[in-house]
């Protein structure tokens, strides 16, 4: 197996980490899935069953100047590394106190066990580069593991539209998580958005409307036998979905919200040849 891959534009780089430490803030455990053509970045979860948690989706063309890669076998030409996406959002961290890079490269090593080594290239004060190295420990999947770790199949929806601007709900939703633990997201298919909380002492809700809406995978084709106007809910803890909204760290052109009612959030970031899935289960009575 052999992995190398080299970004020398700034803004590759700039985005590459901005998707890092969002994965960072939703997973303590990941799998980095490469391929000869893209980057998979899937955390299962337990309560999902075969469902991936999180599924990121990278286009290596988008982001590397150099790609080389060998996978386990020319019939399997694919590596899966088990990592901690917190490792490499701090091994990352360093290229946000710099003022210029001239590459990031990574590769696949072995040292004492597997590795992701980073080399960042910085400019100097000198005619010489700065040469600034990290080891991340992997653990290299065996093939049986893999079919565990298959894309998700999209569940059907109840109903699909655009997020408001996730800067503008950032800080609403972390307001309402003062209040309480738990969240109802409620959707109808004329593009109404409401957020709900409650406690004890209070209920608070957060109205949006003319939301872009999508065609859901259960939607009547005769609109004459659906009310546009019913909405939709599920309840879903408060805490993942704060974090999900940390994904505007690399400014998505759009979030979608796919919403399978009581039973699951299906949240949606897309940007140029980058997509991420996050998948919240409905709370448990």
């Amino acid at each position: 197996m052999k992995f190398r891959g080299k970004i020398c534009e700034q803004a590759c780089i700039k985005q590459f980490t901005s998707i890092i430490s969002t994965l960072a803030k939703l997973a303590k455990m990941c799998t980095l899935r490469i391929t000869s053509s893209h980057l998979y970045f899937v955390v299962m979860e337990a309560t999902l069953s075969s469902t991936p948690g999180l599924w990121c989706e990278l286009q290596q063309g988008h982001f590397f100047n150099e790609f080389n890669m060998e996978g386990v076998s020319p019939e399997h030409n694919e590596i899966y590394l088990e990592l901690k996406p917190d490792n490499l959002a701090r091994t990352l961290s360093i290229l946000k106190s710099s003022a210029a890079v001239r590459s990031l490269k990574i590769k696949l090593t072995k040292k004492h066990s597997a590795c992701l080594t980073f080399e960042i290239e910085s400019p100097s004060q000198t005619s010489l580069s700065r040469l600034c190295t990290h080891d991340i420990p992997v653990t290299v999947l065996p093939r049986r593991l893999w079919a565990g770790l298959a894309e998700p199949r999209l569940p059907q929806f109840s109903v699909s539209l655009d997020l408001p601007a996730l800067r503008l709900l950032r800080p609403v939703v972390e307001r309402m998580r003062a209040i309480g633990p738990r969240l109802t997201v409620s959707a109808s298919r004329s593009g109404r958005f409401v957020l709900r909380v409650e406690s004890d002492q209070a209920v608070v809700a957060t109205h949006f409307g003319q939301l872009r809406t999508h065609p859901a995978g259960d939607e009547p084709t005769d609109d004459d036998d659906v009310d546009s106007e019913h909405m939709f809910d599920v309840q879903v803890e408060i805490k993942p979905f704060s974090m999900f909204l940390a994904g505007d760290q690399f400014h998505p052109a759009r979030a979608v919200c796919n919403l399978v009612e009581d039973r699951m959030l299906h949240l949606f970031l897309i940007h140029d040849d980058i997509t991420l899935q996050y998948f919240i289960p409905a709370c448990s009575s």
